[in-house]
């Protein structure tokens, strides 16, 4: 007989718990015997908040103090948006459940209504994310970008204080969180390339527990794992966190091949390589952009960077 509870381990912000009740409610439709409980765990992201995480440095920020509840069996499964998940676990978890991706894209929100395009010289534009940054300021150097930090609420609320003319946020989170009415543009995914697995979730246990990878499976969808799979390899290869602008977008053809879209930028976004391919999924196509976009001059955009992080 398999288990009859399970336990969730999540962060404690809305979205997170919108995402943990989403997984929760999927699992006890399709298994009525279980019992499903949610413990909040409060992660080192959760705690630095006045900071740009690109400044904090190291990787899994939102995950780590979760993988460790894992690991120490006081939880069952880890439910994470997929972006903020790094592409190395800890040995003993396995990551290998991705939900179906809705809604990837990155949305802008104005105080006045105005689309990027619109918004005057020196309007300020607030994001957390140098992968935002970078691309939107090769469209539009001449905003003035500000750090962002905090939950949706939270930063939607700075917004409507005057502190920010414009916000970028991902749009999947305003989506779940009942906010898809404030979205003033969904940016283009091809000019402004997401983050890898944006959009996505996935369920993390530990590895070896078939118990628990029998009960979760079902929630796999394949089209978004194999686009996805690329994407993080893509970023892999790259050694990419959050603090060096990478994007990664890969979209799965009717005929069975795959469109990845590739971005690497430097810091000030002075520097940018960006390219498509299409490839057959078996064929690596994220080590195949990767090494297009290192040959085209990512190579000497992330060594400085590296560079400067060594120096730091």
């Amino acid at each position: 007989m398999g288990k009859s509870r399970l336990v969730i381990g999540s962060r404690g912000s809305k979205l997170a718990l919108w995402q943990a009740n989403h997984i929760k409610a999927r699992l006890t439709q399709r298994h009525f015997e279980l019992e499903v409980a949610l413990e909040i765990i409060r992660t080192t992201g959760d705690k630095i908040t006045d900071v740009a995480l690109s400044r904090v440095g190291g990787k899994g920020l939102f995950t780590k103090e979760i993988e460790e509840a894992l690991l120490d069996r006081r939880v069952d499964i880890a439910v994470h948006s997929l972006k903020d998940l790094p592409t190395a676990l800890p040995d003993g978890l396995i990551a290998d459940v991705i939900t179906e991706r809705r809604h990837g894209a990155d949305a802008l929100v104005s105080r006045r209504g105005l689309k990027l395009d619109d918004l005057p010289g020196g309007a300020r534009l607030g994001t957390g994310s140098l992968r935002r940054k970078v691309q939107i300021a090769a469209l539009r150097p001449d905003l003035v970008f500000l750090d962002l930090r905090g939950n949706v609420d939270t930063r939607l609320a700075k917004l409507e204080r005057g502190e920010y003319d414009a916000v970028v946020l991902a749009q999947a989170g305003l989506v779940r969180l009942g906010l898809e009415g404030r979205i003033t543009e969904l940016l283009d995914p091809d000019q402004v390339v997401p983050a890898a697995g944006q959009g996505a979730l996935a369920v993390e246990y530990r590895q070896g527990d078939d118990n628990t990878s029998a009960l979760v499976s079902f929630l796999t969808d394949p089209k978004t794992k194999t686009e996805v799979a690329a994407e993080r390899e893509f970023l892999h290869e790259l050694e990419g966190g959050c603090q060096v602008p990478i994007g990664a977008r890969g979209q799965l053809q009717a005929d069975g091949t795959l469109r990845l879209t590739g971005m690497i930028a430097d810091l000030e976004g002075r520097r940018l390589v960006r390219d498509t391919l299409t490839a057959a999924p078996a064929d690596r196509p994220g080590t195949t952009l990767a090494e297009r976009l290192l040959a085209a001059g990512g190579r000497e955009i992330l060594a400085e960077i590296y560079g400067r992080q060594e120096e730091g």
